[in-house]
């Protein structure tokens, strides 16, 4: 399995189409939920493409878009901080941070470790200290979340990020490891 990994700064309309596809593909046993559904992922991909330090991560074989992450930086007043059902440890937001906003692999590629490699290959161009992400644990009958710790994320508080979503573990770790 030979795989491109490209690098993306900007959402221009050719990669966020992109985004959308595969997105969809990913995700097709849950686009009947309404927190699923590509008009919502597309409102949050817009939204989250347009605050600071968003950059995505494309992987590729023989050109076919098969997974892909994309992150931002967290300012220490960001909403995704606010949302925390309890109160966060003193000092927590200060540190800076970059959320892993939205992780995805095709489902012939997964098992494959490609997942990690997208991960891994999206963090090494972050100069954040820490990164965080939200799994919803359920997942997989708590599998996704488990493979998560298993890269080194700690379980740290719980959010529900919008009405229609569902109550989401936040997890953080070290960026470098």
């Amino acid at each position: 399995m030979t795989i491109e990994f490209r690098r993306h700064r900007y959402l221009n309309p050719d990669v966020r189409q992109v985004l959308l596809n595969v997105y969809a593909d990913v995700r097709a046993p849950l686009l009947h939920l309404p927190n699923y559904r590509v008009p919502a992922f597309a409102e949050r991909l817009d939204r989250h493409a347009d605050e600071p330090g968003f950059e995505a991560v494309i992987a590729y074989e023989d050109q076919e878009p098969v997974g892909y992450a994309y992150a931002n930086t967290l300012a220490a007043d960001d909403r995704w901080w606010k949302r925390m059902a309890e109160p966060l440890s003193q000092g927590l937001t200060d540190v800076p941070t970059v959320a892993l906003k939205e992780i995805g692999v095709r489902i012939p590629w997964r098992g494959t470790g490609l997942a990690r490699r997208i991960h891994d290959e999206l963090l090494a161009g972050r100069t954040e200290e820490r990164v965080t992400l939200l799994v919803n644990p359920l997942a997989g009958e708590g599998k996704v979340q488990a493979l998560y710790e298993s890269w080194g994320y700690e379980a740290i508080n719980s959010q529900q990020p919008s009405p229609d979503s569902p109550r989401l573990t936040a997890m953080i770790r070290p960026v470098a490891r």
